[in-house]
């Protein structure tokens, strides 16, 4: 297990470490990717990401693994299990995993694969929810939505202390307000929060929205992106915390582990939240990555630096649960 220290400064966490080829590499396929005239229209309007959810080919999944999809009536969540665990077991814990897609994008593979390393990783069942998204499902569509599965999740007997929260962008920003939501209706708190390169502040008010501006191989370069849609919040207030949670209190959290990369223009919406959690008691873990960009963990162990940031999240993992090995 890595030592784990609290950061909230991310000027002076990890500076020094040097960028790996493979990284580098990671990094230029992803700036020409989201840069292509055609992709980028699809993609700022949310039509590319559905497009791949609706015809991409049939995700197979380990033969030792289920994947039972839940309907819930207005949207449905996959719910991954190891066929050979006893479901009915005290400790069986598992993972809500809340995918990124600018709140536009609908849950596809390339989180089927996250739920599969998570349960290849730690052994847990995963519930990656497809929750409703803009424009057609604004706010609070997705956060009703994640609301429902983890309630569904302790209404079969899943404990609130066996289930962690995770998301990536969107994702980690819907984990965030997520626990706001159920802490003000007094609804049991998960055990931890995972969240990966999180979209806490859609006002964008953070310096590294300008900082960054010309950095970032994702978003940088154009305000023609996902990040400047006001699809999602309509006419609400985008500072509303349960939309920006970096706005609200992280009073009572529970654990936390946040990562980020150094060249991303929401790097401020991790570092922020970090250390206003952090001043409110909660145990924060912040670590940008340098050189790294917006959710470079979908990687999973294809270059160092993304498998660097599993690494630390199954430490993570494992210090929320002392007596067990991960």
């Amino acid at each position: 297990m890595t030592e784990k220290t609290n950061h909230t400064d991310p000027t002076i966490d990890n500076q020094k470490e040097e960028i790996s080829l493979r990284g580098k590499t990671a990094r230029r396929i992803v700036k020409v990717a989201n840069h292509m005239p055609v992709l980028g229209t699809l993609r700022v309007n949310g039509i590319l990401q559905n497009l791949i959810s609706e015809h991409e080919h049939i995700w197979h999944f380990p033969e030792n693994l289920s994947n039972t999809v839940i309907d819930m009536g207005t949207f449905h969540f996959e719910l991954l299990r190891d066929k050979n665990n006893n479901a009915r077991k005290a400790k069986r814990r598992i993972i809500l995993q809340l995918h990124g897609g600018g709140y536009y994008g609908r849950l596809h593979n390339t989180y089927r694969a996250v739920a599969t390393y998570y349960n290849s990783l730690t052994g847990f069942d995963v519930a990656s929810p497809d929750y409703r998204v803009a424009p057609e499902n604004p706010y609070p569509a997705a956060l009703d939505d994640a609301a429902q599965t983890y309630n569904w999740l302790l209404s079969q007997g899943y404990q609130a202390d066996n289930i962690i929260v995770s998301g990536d962008s969107a994702g980690g920003g819907l984990s965030l307000a997520l626990i706001m939501y159920l802490r003000d209706h007094n609804i049991d708190l998960p055990h931890g929060v995972i969240t990966m390169s999180a979209w806490t502040d859609l006002t964008k008010s953070g310096d590294s929205y300008s900082e960054n501006f010309d950095n970032d191989p994702v978003f940088g370069g154009t305000k023609h992106t996902l990040v400047y849609k006001k699809g999602y919040y309509g006419q609400n207030d985008p500072a509303i915390p349960y939309i920006s949670p970096v706005f609200g209190s992280f009073k009572d959290f529970p654990p936390m582990l946040m990562q980020v990369g150094e060249l991303e223009m929401l790097l401020d919406d991790t570092a922020s939240v970090a250390k206003k959690a952090q001043k409110e008691g909660v145990s924060v873990t912040m670590h940008t990555y340098p050189g790294m960009f917006h959710v470079f963990q979908l990687g999973l162990n294809t270059f160092p630096e993304s498998k660097d940031a599993w690494d630390e999240i199954i430490s993570f993992i494992a210090s929320l649960y002392p007596n067990d090995v991960v």
